[in-house]
Formats: structure tokens, sequence, C-alpha cells
């Protein structure tokens, strides 16, 4: 079993965060009535969200006078359309997302600094090595999800089967395909859930094969920036604090979070929202360190990284300047 393993990377991640601790905020001044926002997620509650839930439920959008409503979304809800159609004024998106729109957005905050995307065989199938892949069986999730698994095999010059991926790991686990796709901090553990050991389970993280894309950010339309920029400023520290104070009252955020979890009735339970935070956790100090001051930012390379990638597989024409992308 892999318990053991599972603890003993949660305890360093633990100790690397080291004093990572907030106090609750300051009340917003008397007086002055706050911004009223909708920040649109990606889904449905859980850990994936976490900061921003802290943000709220501890007062810390209201000290930056935000008045936020954190609005989720299903599989048929898109948070970039929200934004764009004026139902929410920030969103949560990949990067692989908003470079390929017609419509050009910035990104105030870059939480995620690492893919938590990946592929996962079964050591039993014999794919130990990318190359073992070539003529077996892959699922991989269509749209942004297929990027960086077609970046992989043209990589590795792999020509597998593919086949479309549902959001499950049933077929994986009955054997219905040789490798699957898989977001670490969530279907990844799920696998594991299910019965199959770790040890059984063969990772191909993208992160480790020079395709880093890092995945959520926080994002809002051009016009928004330009004219509400004190707004956003605002919306990033808060956001910043709130994955601060995440991070370090992880037991007090799984309570709101299990909370908000029973509320839209997300089947669930607390293990796995804990195996959730602490990946995303580790996506969020990933090449930034614990230290909050360096968190929420962009970096250059991760950027031209995803464009070069979008621009080579035909998504975009050109890639675009930095300075129009992202905001600090």
């Amino acid at each position: 079993m892999r318990v053991r393993l599972r603890s003993k990377a949660a305890a360093c991640f633990l100790l690397g965060m080291g004093l990572l601790s907030i106090g609750l905020p300051a009340a917003a001044p008397a007086g002055e009535s706050p911004d009223s926002l909708v920040l649109q997620v990606q889904w449905f509650p859980q850990a994936q969200f976490a900061g921003y839930l802290m943000a709220r439920e501890k007062g810390i959008f209201a000290a930056e006078g935000l008045n936020v409503e954190i609005r989720f979304s299903d599989e048929h809800t898109s948070p970039l359309t929200e934004v764009f159609e004026g139902r929410a004024d920030f969103c949560t998106a990949w990067i692989s997302q908003t470079l390929t729109l017609d419509r050009p957005v910035v990104n105030i905050c870059q939480v995620l600094q690492k893919s938590s995307l990946m592929l996962v065989a079964k050591s039993e199938s014999g794919i130990l090595q990318p190359e073992d892949m070539n003529g077996r069986t892959v699922a991989i999730w269509g749209g942004d999800f297929s990027i960086q698994p077609t970046a992989f095999f043209r990589k590795f010059n792999i020509k597998p089967v593919l086949v479309p991926q549902s959001y499950n790991i049933d077929a994986f686990a009955v054997g219905a395909c040789d490798v699957t796709s898989a977001m670490y901090y969530n279907e990844y553990n799920k696998i594991y859930l299910s019965g199959i050991d770790q040890e059984e389970l063969v990772p191909f993280f993208f992160s480790d094969y020079g395709l880093n894309f890092p995945e959520d950010g926080v994002y809002c339309t051009r016009e928004t920036y330009e004219t509400r920029p004190d707004v956003c400023r605002k919306m990033r520290r808060a956001v910043l604090k709130g994955w601060e104070y995440a991070a370090g009252h992880q037991e007090e955020t799984l309570d709101v979070l299990m909370d908000y979890c029973a509320s839209y009735h997300v089947r669930t339970n607390r293990a796995h929202q804990k195996w959730m935070l602490t990946v995303v956790l580790q996506a969020v100090v990933y090449g930034v360190g614990s230290d909050p001051a360096g968190w929420g930012v962009l970096r250059r390379d991760d950027f031209r990284r995803v464009a070069e990638e979008l621009k080579r597989q035909g998504f975009i024409q050109v890639v675009p300047a930095y300075e129009d992308f992202a905001r600090e």
C-alpha cells in the first residue's frame, strides 16, 4: 500500500511550507460601500478552489472592500463566457484556454504554477516509459486537455490509438484502455481509492517532460483591467491571502470545503479533499517558493512554453506579447 508514502509526502510539504500562517484581516473602513463582484470558477466545490472560498469565508475579500460572490460551474458552463457576457467579473481558467480566445483577457493572478494533468498506466501493462505507449489504447479528454498529450506524443514520436475519455476512471479500472488521462489532484487519487495501489501504477507527469502548462489563474477582460485597475489589484491581493490562509489552516479549510460540498451535493469525502488540497498547494508554490510574496506571478518562460506549443499545433497564429497578457 502507498498510504505511508502519501503521508510522508504530505508531511514534507507541510514542513516546507514552514511559517505559513496568517491571522484574520481587519474590517474594511467604515462608510465605504464594497464593490460587488462575481468570481466564476470552473467546477463544483472542491479543494481546487480552497483559497477563493477561504478568502470569502474569512472576510479577506471584505477587508479589501470587495463583496465577492463565488459561482460554481457545471459541464455546460464556461467561466470565460460568463465573463465575456457580463454575468461574472472574474473567472478562473487555464493559460491554454485564454491564449486561444478571439477576445483579449488579462491574467491578474497565476495561482497554480504546475500542471496536474498527466497520463497513467498500470505496471502490468508493460508501459513503463513513453515509447511503450506506441500502438496502445490511450484515453484523452478533448479540447484544451488534448494539447499536452499531443505535444507529448510528438516529442517521443508515439502513435497511440486514441479514444475519448469520460469524466470517470471506470474504463481504465476495468482494462478498456491501456492509458488514461487524469488530474493528479483528482482522478489519480480516485484510481487509488478504487482499489488499485499506487505501486501498481505508472504515472507520466507532463511537467516532468518539459511540458509544464500552469493551470488555474484569475482572469478578467482587458476592459475591466483598464477601467477598474484598483479592483483588480484588490482581487489579486485577496486571492493570494486566501490561498495563504488555506495553506496555514488546512483542517479548518477542509471543514469549510466539506460544508460547501454537502450544500452542493458533491459526492466526495474528506480524505479525497485532503489529498486534493495537498496537491493543489504544491502547485501553488511550485517554482516560486513557500513565501507568499512570490506567489501569483505568471512566469515568462511558462507563458512562452504554452504559447509556442499552441502555435505549433495551430491553435494560434502569433505568440502574443507577455505584457499584453499578464499583470501583477
